[in-house]
């Protein structure tokens, strides 16, 4: 398989420049889901991990949802790949080896779904060991954010109106697409504040909706998500640099600053609900523990913090789905009544009883119909 090299060290920022047909060449231990539908969206060919796509730490989910797909995944850990190849190289994948302009460059291990199955069966008895990490992570988070947690404090002050309102939160991760399109009748009806998280705005302005609020860091806010007219709130870790600030002046794009340890998604719901927000709608959010462990990072504590935080007012769009009915409109009710109303009236003309009312009615309106006419004969 041949194809033109996309190189990058951080995986969330080469899907941007990625092309259908390139191959991917990143560096990412434990592949996670969201990475690798990203990277399936961007139509890839092939990709290269100098990483270790599956450490064995826990049954992460991106290699089989990639191999199942039938795109080539090459494991070649250890190498200096990175360093060698360039973005617009040609290369040439055959069997477990790269090759530039006919000279091997690595050799490393071709994953397959088989494998990848066998490698997940046997990661799963590293999952206790992550959750005691787990526990530890989330005792530090506790102590980095306990001002945010408890009273709210660093949290932004943002024009929208979000207290009372129904607020629904939107991550470009599991199942975002088909968690919008089952929640069509609630956005049309209760009309909630949209916020997009990151590329989760693109998501919404895909799907054909406008967010009110746009929060991410300057590399995962798209150009069409700061264009949108959504107030846009800069997500960045605690104590670091404001970035992306000459990008946005650019674009003449204004953004409040909320500095936190957590992700960002976090950072969104905690936004929504210091701000009095009555209920938290999570589109593309994680729900099973394995998904939690997915995504790689010790910041997935804060995931947790951060649903117990929310408790009762955060909910799963799925949930939303099987329980919201929609609401029954008067013009609804008016249609039923008419529509049973013409049907006695029509039983009632059918019987003896009514035809010679049936007939009185129709000369009655045959009448109307020609004093009508008359001014114009």
């Amino acid at each position: 398989m041949t194809g033109t090299a996309r190189v990058g060290r951080r995986t969330a920022a080469l899907i941007k420049r990625l092309r259908p047909g390139d191959i991917a060449v990143i560096d990412h231990t434990d592949l996670d889901k969201i990475s690798a539908d990203a990277l399936l969206t961007a139509k890839v060919s092939a990709v290269v991990n100098v990483g270790t796509s599956t450490s064995g730490r826990y049954p992460n989910l991106g290699p089989q949802t990639i191999t199942d797909a039938g795109v080539p995944l090459l494991d070649v850990e250890g190498s200096d790949l990175l360093s060698r190849v360039h973005d617009g190289d040609r290369l040439l994948i055959d069997g477990p080896a790269v090759y530039r302009d006919g000279v091997e460059l690595v050799s490393g291990r071709l994953l397959d779904p088989a494998g990848v199955t066998d490698a997940m069966q046997d990661a799963r008895s590293g999952m206790s060991m992550q959750l005691e990490s787990l526990t530890a992570n989330a005792q530090e988070f506790i102590r980095r954010e306990r001002e945010l947690l408890l009273d709210g404090g660093g949290v932004p002050e943002v024009r929208t109106e979000l207290r009372g309102r129904h607020v629904v939160v939107v991550v470009r991760a599991y199942d975002y697409e088909s968690d919008l399109q089952q929640l069509r009748t609630y956005l049309r009806e209760q009309r909630p504040v949209l916020i997009g998280v990151g590329a989760g705005a693109d998501a919404l302005i895909e799907a054909g909706h406008r967010p009110a609020l746009v929060i991410g860091d300057g590399d995962t806010l798209s150009d069409a998500a700061l264009a949108s007219g959504a107030e846009i709130v800069l997500h960045q870790a605690r104590g670091s640099r404001p970035m992306a600030s000459e990008r946005f002046e650019r674009l003449g794009v204004r953004s409040v600053p909320f500095a936190s340890s957590g992700t960002t998604e976090d950072a969104a719901m905690l936004l929504a609900d210091t701000h009095g927000a009555e209920l938290v709608v999570a589109v593309g959010s994680h729900n099973t523990l394995v998904e939690f462990l997915d995504k790689g990072r010790s910041t997935v504590a804060s995931t947790f913090i951060t649903r117990l935080r929310l408790g009762a007012t955060l909910v799963d769009a799925k949930s939303v789905h099987r329980l919201y009915r929609p609401a029954v409109r008067t013009w609804q009710l008016l249609l039923v009544a008419l529509i049973a109303l013409l049907a006695v009236v029509l039983a009632v003309a059918m019987t003896p009883v009514g035809q010679p009312w049936w007939q009185d009615f129709q000369n009655q309106i045959s009448e109307l119909g020609t004093q009508l006419r008359r001014p114009f004969t």
